[in-house]
């Protein structure tokens, strides 16, 4: 239960210091009000059908922003200009979630076409799976920009492993909190 704590204590830092220093706002879809509403739907539907997923969705969200920040990049496929972050080693046979998030992406896209990004969902969804699984609930700052391409090279390099010890885990924090 520790470790659990503390890693979302960590991912929580983490999305409070982006948040202060890329001038995301609270308020920023205020022409999507029930954005909130329907990602909490989304996390909670697919929490009814998998009690797993909502660590999945933390998860994904966690391995979207280690590599070049929050920006929707693990969401990308391969194309013939980049290799995608799904298949780096550490998200090899992992990560998942990826149809949780599409399917909140579509009622999104439903009720507020064209309007609110892939990456600013996951987080939404995050905070969402961690609250709805009876973990704290805190403010999410809106506004990231998804990203157009994905680096395999940096995933493979900067994600923890599944093999990694806490404390291996914690430093990499550390040391993307200093490059932040």
């Amino acid at each position: 239960m520790h470790h659990k704590n503390t890693i979302i204590v960590l991912l929580v830092s983490l999305s409070s210091f982006l948040a202060i220093n890329s001038q995301l706002d609270y308020y920023y879809y205020s022409s999507c009000p029930n954005l909130p509403m329907i990602v909490r739907y989304g996390v909670w539907a697919a929490m009814k059908n998998d009690s797993r997923i909502a660590a999945s969705i933390l998860r994904l969200h966690f391995h979207d922003c280690f590599v070049n920040g929050c920006d929707a990049s693990i969401l990308l496929d391969d194309t013939k200009t980049f290799k995608g972050e799904q298949k780096a080693g550490p998200n090899r046979n992992s990560v998942r979630g990826f149809d949780v998030i599409d399917n909140i992406k579509a009622d999104v896209e439903r009720a507020c076409p064209s309007v609110v990004s892939c990456v600013d969902i996951l987080t939404l969804a995050a905070r969402e799976a961690v609250v709805l699984s009876g973990g704290p609930n805190w403010p999410v700052a809106l506004g990231r920009r998804d990203g157009l391409t994905a680096n395999l090279k940096a995933a493979n390099q900067n994600l923890p492993t599944p093999f990694e010890p806490l404390e291996n885990i914690t430093a990499k924090f550390t040391l993307y909190s200093s490059r932040a």
